[in-house]
């Protein structure tokens, strides 16, 4: 068995080569540019939201706050009328990028975390570098991807942005991968 401490260079190290990934993928890399849409009329819409005082969050709609109303006639009728969505408001100003980008590195850090401990008890010291590639990496693409797909499935997220989305996981996961099997100990 290989304990986590043992493991904070290859935990740190995919840290930070996945947040540089990520940063590349998403500022440099033309892969995301179309993800998001510009909506037409930006200005009313905007003006039209903005006066509904809505707090931070998710909203679906047509939507009630009895599940059992969903099925009467007339709110089937406005979910075949539509529009059918869901609207995620943030808070107003702009986006805290720092904010964004240390908590990316906390979800980093512990995704290496929880690659070291699996690997870690079923990975003994000394192990090739391909055996530790193999669990580190696969462990880390589930990690990255697993939630992407009940996203496209219940809240409508476009399937071309998760598919996008699964290769920029599949490069992270060759990275962590690739740092734990490079700094795993030795005997």
């Amino acid at each position: 068995m290989v304990t986590i401490a043992a493991l904070w260079l290859p935990i740190l190290l995919s840290a930070v080569l996945v947040w540089i990934a990520s940063a590349i993928a998403w500022t440099a890399a033309p892969h995301h540019k179309s993800d998001f849409r510009v909506i037409p009329n930006q200005d009313d819409v905007l003006d039209l939201v903005g006066s509904k005082n809505l707090t931070p969050g998710q909203y679906w709609f047509p939507n009630s706050s009895d599940r059992k109303d969903m099925a009467k006639p007339e709110m089937v009728a406005k979910m075949e009328k539509g529009p059918v969505g869901v609207m995620t408001i943030m808070p107003n100003g702009r986006p805290n990028m720092g904010k964004a980008m240390a908590l990316s590195f906390v979800f980093y850090l512990g995704v290496g975390i929880m690659v070291a401990y699996l690997a870690g008890r079923t990975i003994a010291a000394g192990a090739e570098y391909l055996a530790v590639f193999r669990v580190a990496g696969t462990v880390a693409f589930v990690a990255h991807v697993g939630a992407l797909f009940p996203d496209s499935t219940w809240f409508g997220t476009p399937w071309k942005r998760t598919w996008k989305s699964v290769g920029d996981g599949f490069v992270y996961a060759l990275l962590t991968g690739g740092a734990f099997g490079a700094f795993w100990p030795g005997m």
